[in-house]
């Protein structure tokens, strides 16, 4: 499971102290001493129970004076310092319980409740408001999976728990998996999110916890969405494009991003077949397991 990190000191920080105490000395989670750093400054900003209420009464009375603009606030994420030159940003989520109109109007899905996921992606969270969500949590090893859908994973269930009101908790990448329930009353979290360079070509997954198996790469990215959009609209250049990615990249979400444009612009049976035929052939178990499993299903 994610791991606690107790923290016990009462000083109140600002959200721009926080934020530049973090840009001073940046933001590693696996290194000890960078780690507790961030997590001191996650604690004093938890410690200012004001902070978070002023800015959205601000940003409310801003709305009611200008119509339209643009903002970092969502249905569930408040993006309080985006991703700058560091290696972190900063942002707020809200964990509607089932009696929330948010709930009824859109569902858990929404929420990414009842989603088993791990992240592809390191960051500390705090308990700020609210008795806090509900997770079963698991571990899994992912450099012993190739990630297609269906693929057997040896899920280790630890506990379930709450993240209560002052609690903090470093979410491991590929290690922590949670399944996700809704807080009990409405409640929030906020968090350090640690970014780097490669962390949009990491694979971040679904799970069927019934059957212990990976769900579906669930971290696409916009250059698999430009890829299908370019092969859709029928440039030979996309297609040859496509075609060289699909054998060479470094990506295997990539690669299979690539074979499924090609195959989507076939509208014969036969065709996309010979498309799947190829990917099970290029060099890739994940491409290739998952090119199996769709040629099954051609119809």
């Amino acid at each position: 499971m994610p791991r606690v990190i107790a923290i016990d000191d009462p000083v109140i920080g600002s959200l721009a102290e926080c934020a530049e105490a973090l840009r001073t000395h940046g933001f590693q989670p696996y290194d000890e001493e960078s780690l507790h750093h961030a997590a001191v400054q996650l604690r004093r900003l938890g410690n200012d129970r004001d902070f978070l209420g002023d800015m959205l009464v601000d940003e409310l009375k801003r709305q009611q004076r200008e119509d339209g603009g643009e903002n970092s606030y969502g249905p569930q994420v408040i993006m309080l310092k985006p991703a700058g030159k560091g290696d972190f940003f900063i942002r707020a989520n809200i964990w509607p319980s089932e009696d929330e109109h948010a709930m009824r109007a859109s569902g858990g899905g929404a929420f990414v409740y009842s989603l088993p996921h791990d992240h592809n992606f390191n960051f500390l969270t705090v308990g700020y408001f609210g008795p806090g969500y509900w997770s079963n949590y698991y571990e899994y090893d992912y450099d012993e999976v190739d990630g297609y859908q269906g693929e057997p994973v040896a899920l280790r269930f630890v506990e379930r728990s709450r993240l209560e009101e002052g609690k903090i908790m470093l979410y491991r990448a590929h290690v922590d998996v949670h399944d996700q329930a809704p807080a009990d009353t409405l409640s929030v979290s906020l968090n350090i999110m640690h970014t780097t360079g490669a962390q949009a070509w990491l694979d971040q997954y679904s799970f069927d916890l019934e059957a212990s198996a990976i769900g579906r790469i669930i971290s696409n990215g916009s250059s698999e969405a430009f890829v299908r959009i370019a092969v859709g609209l029928g440039s030979e250049e996309a297609n040859d494009l496509a075609t060289r990615f699909g054998h060479t990249h470094p990506s295997d979400r990539m690669r299979l991003a690539c074979w499924g444009a090609l195959a989507s612009v076939e509208t014969e049976v036969a065709a996309r077949d010979a498309v799947w035929r190829e990917a099970e052939g290029a060099g890739s178990r994940l491409v290739a397991a998952e090119a199996k499993q769709r040629r099954l299903h051609l119809v």
